[in-house]
């Protein structure tokens, strides 16, 4: 009876102790969950979105090292990352990358050109019509600057209320943490419901 109890008490063990290491293994290297916590991303992600964030489509990290293996691919323009905030890499950012190296990228009154023509982006959100002029604030108008190798040019959709590259410079790609996946859950906390026509949502 003992044998039997002890044998079960080290099959519970060993079950949870093999789900705790996979759930670390694919947190580390697999899917990680974020929550937004910020309006810079409107009208694409919302405050309260809980996201599922591809952490091996940019490659896998070896541990200790910057260096990445299984590069599936390069961070491209249209991009929705999340990646340690440059000013500060204990926190996390995510915003859309704009320009990668090598591009030349200019704004011109809310307009962005990259290799001197306009971007379409249906995505971009101005919710102010005031236009800053160039030298005194770069949320309008900036460059044209050439982004430097292994470097991404990053700016939230929510154009007018985003703190991103146009202020503190480029993201390293070393320090992207992965691509935005899907919305797994959206909460709005001033109404207090559960958002259902964005859970199972893609981010685009």
């Amino acid at each position: 009876m003992k044998k039997d109890r002890k044998r079960l008490i080290r099959e519970y063990a060993e079950a949870i102790l093999t789900a705790l290491l996979l759930a670390l293994v694919i947190r580390a290297y697999v899917i990680q969950a974020f929550k937004i916590p910020s309006g810079s991303m409107i009208p694409t992600l919302l405050i309260g979105d809980h996201i599922l964030v591809n952490k091996f489509i940019y490659g896998t990290k070896i541990p200790f090292s910057d260096r990445r293996f299984l590069v599936f691919k390069r961070p491209e323009r249209g991009d929705i990352i999340v990646f340690k905030y440059p000013e500060n890499p204990k926190k996390d950012f995510i915003k859309r990358v704009i320009a990668t190296e090598g591009d030349i990228l200019e704004s011109r009154d809310k307009t962005v050109y990259v290799n001197r023509k306009a971007v379409i982006e249906p995505y971009a959100h101005h919710s102010d019509s005031y236009i800053i002029p160039k030298g005194i604030n770069p949320r309008d108008n900036f460059g044209p600057i050439t982004v430097p190798e292994d470097k991404v040019f990053v700016m939230g959709d929510n154009r007018d209320q985003s703190h991103d590259s146009r202020y503190w410079g480029f993201v390293d790609i070393k320090d992207i943490k992965g691509e935005a996946l899907i919305i797994y859950w959206s909460w709005d906390s001033k109404k207090n419901w559960l958002r259902f026509n964005r859970v199972g949502r893609s981010v685009q």
